[in-house]
């Protein structure tokens, strides 16, 4: 049965709002939609986002490549032991942090699932704990610890591990909470205390998504790590911002391909680790 042009107009005169938005929302969608140009145009005029100013400053960014080719290689073991100790910096940063984290994050997410943790104010209170650790940015607590411990490694892992309490304690907590409730009925119903069915029916559970989150966020912190040390919280981070304030872009640039190589070296031995302990898991990536 085909329809026509004419039964198509017939039925739009029968039920017109099922062809068309009523008035209300058709002026609420025009509305929403003018404000958004208004605040995107806004932002353009009042950033002084100009044609000009990005063809000049594509230019720039051009003359800055250009100074980069061809990369810098280092000539004596002196030089190169150098940066080999910034990244093994970075890389022990990021591994301390993510640890120190994880290690305090833990007993903190038992409290923040619901399915453990019955009080009910106690278990939001401990949330929006979860989510005021979290509202401050890694780069804010390293100056901060900076400021008060001095420049160097221990203020960057102390900024990746606080920062890491409130993600993994948040992320732990959702993975506690999504777990079967049958082997805990198990564990119960042979006399197992709370603490066991912890231990021997949530734990097995949750344990190959907690696994698979450290090494994904262990892999971000080695990113984090080098931008920390920028600010002086130690790492290679440290003797890429002291090339590019000397102007030595060939030197800059051959520290960032080691940065991206080191950065694909770690998600390929997680990807390892993943897939020989726990499986595939579409996870956080």
């Amino acid at each position: 049965m085909s329809v026509t042009v004419a039964d198509i107009r017939a039925a739009k005169d029968r039920v017109p709002l099922a062809f068309r938005d009523p008035p209300k929302v058709f002026w609420r969608k025009r509305i929403l939609w003018a404000l958004f140009v208004c605040l995107f145009a806004w932002s353009l005029y009042d950033f002084n986002i100009t044609p000009e100013r990005i063809w000049t400053g594509l230019g720039r960014l051009g003359r800055v490549l250009s100074f980069m080719f061809p990369p810098y290689i280092w000539k004596t073991w002196v030089e190169f032991s150098e940066i080999l100790n910034g990244l093994g910096e970075t890389l022990a940063i990021a591994f301390l942090g993510t640890v120190l984290g994880a290690i305090v994050a833990y007993p903190l997410s038992l409290l923040g699932a619901k399915n453990i943790n019955r009080i009910t104010f106690l278990r939001h209170g401990v949330r929006r704990g979860f989510d005021l650790i979290r509202a401050f940015e890694t780069l804010i607590l390293a100056l901060i610890f900076i400021r008060a411990f001095g420049l160097g490694p221990l203020a960057g892992v102390l900024a990746i591990a606080v920062s890491e309490i409130g993600t993994f304690a948040k992320l732990f907590s959702e993975a506690l909470e999504n777990t079967s409730e049958k082997p805990i009925d198990g564990v119960r119903a042979s006399g197992g205390s709370r603490m066991q069915q912890i231990r021997f029916a949530i734990s097995p559970q949750v344990n190959p998504v907690i696994l698979s989150i450290l090494l994904y966020n262990f892999e971000s912190n080695v990113r984090s790590g080098t931008i920390l040390g920028i600010v002086g919280a130690g790492g290679i981070g440290f003797l890429l911002s002291d090339r590019i304030a000397a102007y030595r872009w060939d030197e800059a640039w051959s520290i960032i391909f080691l940065i991206i190589a080191l950065v694909y070296v770690i998600d390929w031995l997680s990807s390892l680790i993943r897939a020989r302990l726990i499986g595939t898991w579409n996870g956080p990536k």
